[in-house]
């Protein structure tokens, strides 16, 4: 067993998926599936078992994960350790990215990158709140940039600008000349939303909880890109940050502020270890100074 063979176990519990693991891998199918057959021959324990297209993590695997990720963690605080001493620059950075700041956000946020560190070669991943969260806690993203505060304890935050959650819908609604919509109001529309997984959700789930309702969810679509394209087309609304009105394109879809209360939203960098990476957080936040 080595830490290659680790890796590639720790992608294909995290994800579950042959597929999904090996694309993260950069790496083919069949080639995941016999180093991941190798580590279970060499251990002599069966770490996976088949259920249906999904890989369910047997007993063993549980075990073995917990184990292997403060190693793999150890071994790249390692080899940065050795790039600081020698004075080099990291020479990647991955950073998860949720969907709905996506479009607000990430375009600025290269092209000063490159302008600053030219040769740094950054990472984006578009990620589900909890995907960020998980794949920080486990090494394989450097920062996350989500709703605040993290869920998960050993996250910091650092705040970059306030949101606030939006009602959208069609220029032909019926509620088209609302200048405001209250959370009750918004409560009885019939809705397309994202999945559960996403903090949007569950945020705007936990505002009607308050006053003891549930969302009308007639649809649901895990890109946002598709919700908005979607929305100008039929009588269902959704909610939104109201900056992600950036990503809207041609759809002539009206953004409606949520009153009575409205529902703010904290956006900042999600990262582990600030000590370790103050450099980091710094270059992030200059490059993205101005655009927030």
């Amino acid at each position: 067993m080595d830490f290659r063979q680790l890796r590639y176990f720790v992608a294909l519990y995290e994800e579950g998926h042959v597929g999904r693991a090996a694309e993260r891998l950069s790496l083919s199918q069949p080639a995941l599936s016999q180093q991941i057959r190798q580590l279970e021959g060499e251990l002599e324990v069966a770490l996976f078992q088949r259920s249906g297209r999904r890989l369910l993590p047997a007993p063993a695997a549980h075990t073995l994960y917990h184990h292997a990720v403060p190693l793999l963690d150890g071994l790249e605080r390692s080899r940065e350790a050795m790039r600081a001493f020698r004075g080099q620059t990291p020479r990647s950075l991955a950073i998860g990215v949720l969907q709905t700041v996506n479009a607000s956000l990430v375009p600025h946020l290269l092209e000063r990158l490159r302008a600053v560190q030219p040769h740094l070669v950054v990472q984006i991943y578009e990620l589900s709140g909890i995907d960020i969260e998980r794949r920080l806690l486990t090494g394989s993203l450097d920062i996350g940039i989500g709703f605040l505060p993290p869920r998960q304890p050993g996250l910091h935050s650092l705040p970059l600008y306030e949101d606030e959650l939006q009602l959208v819908i069609a220029a032909d609604h019926p509620l088209r000349e609302f200048r405001k919509v209250s959370l009750a109001q918004a409560a009885e529309l019939p809705m397309l939303l994202l999945g559960e997984e996403f903090r949007v959700r569950q945020i705007w789930q936990e505002q009607l909880a308050g006053i003891g309702r549930r969302p009308r969810v007639q649809a649901e679509l895990n890109q946002m890109s598709g919700i908005l394209d979607s929305l100008a087309h039929t009588r269902l609304a959704s909610v939104l940050p109201g900056r992600a009105r950036q990503a809207q394109g041609q759809a002539a879809l009206l953004w409606k502020p949520l009153s009575e209360p409205r529902i703010p939203l904290q956006v900042g960098l999600v990262y582990r270890d600030a000590q370790r990476q103050q450099a980091t957080l710094e270059l992030l936040r200059s490059a993205l100074d101005g655009e927030l």
